[in-house]
């Protein structure tokens, strides 16, 4: 049997080969052992509901009712948020939203507008 590279996110060694990627069951990172691809990988582009690219400065409105940690009010839909922040984490978005103040949202629940 050969031997499996590790993840190179998580560095777990539980990884498999899926068709010409490798992927990792821990993380989900998926990579090929093609360097060329490995560096796009590397260059992670976060996307909205849509499939939209999305990029620091822009503007986004949400798709969903979101329950705020801690409060009990929420975000509701179609809020528009203005001057968005890419960051590495589960909440990929950091930003501002009037009446809450600083937030970190998922892309998967805004739209670009």
């Amino acid at each position: 049997m050969s031997e499996l590279p590790n993840c190179p996110k998580c560095n777990s060694e539980y990884t498999y080969e899926d068709g010409v990627l490798f992927v990792c069951p821990e993380c989900g990172h998926e990579w090929a052992l093609d360097s060329k691809e490995e560096a796009v990988e590397d260059q992670r582009s976060i996307k909205d509901a849509n499939g939209n690219i999305l990029t620091d400065g822009d503007s986004v409105t949400v798709i969903k009712d979101l329950k705020v940690k801690g409060s009990s009010s929420s975000v509701k839909a179609g809020t528009k948020v203005k001057n968005i922040r890419l960051v590495d984490g589960d909440h990929d978005i950091d930003c501002k939203i009037d009446g809450f103040g600083s937030m970190k949202l998922k892309s998967e629940f805004v739209k670009k507008v």
